[in-house]
């Protein structure tokens, strides 16, 4: 698979998970569901770490990388989004 591809794909994943969050904040507060987000993420990242262990113990040994890796990719991701809309807070937020 591409590159193109690959970005594409990721992109359509990405919108799947914030239309499914959009659903549900229609009838749930969406605090709660971005917390809620927040933890299925972390739980099936950890999941996803555990996957590609082949021991409990090398499992342990991966804990400070991954919480390091998980972490710095995410308050990157943070600081596109902010930086995002604060760009384009009007047209993202319709006022």
């Amino acid at each position: 698979m591409s590159n193109i591809d690959e970005d594409k794909k990721f992109r359509e994943l990405a919108d799947a998970f914030i239309a499914e969050a959009n659903k549900l904040s229609k009838n749930e507060n969406p605090g709660m569901v971005s917390a809620s987000f927040l933890y299925a993420a972390a739980r099936f990242n950890i999941f996803i770490v555990a996957a590609n262990s082949d021991s409990a113990d090398e499992f342990a040994s991966k804990k400070e990388n991954s919480l390091n890796a998980l972490m710095a990719e995410f308050k990157k991701m943070l600081e596109d989004h902010f930086e995002n809309y604060k760009e384009n807070f009007e047209k993202h937020m319709g006022k």
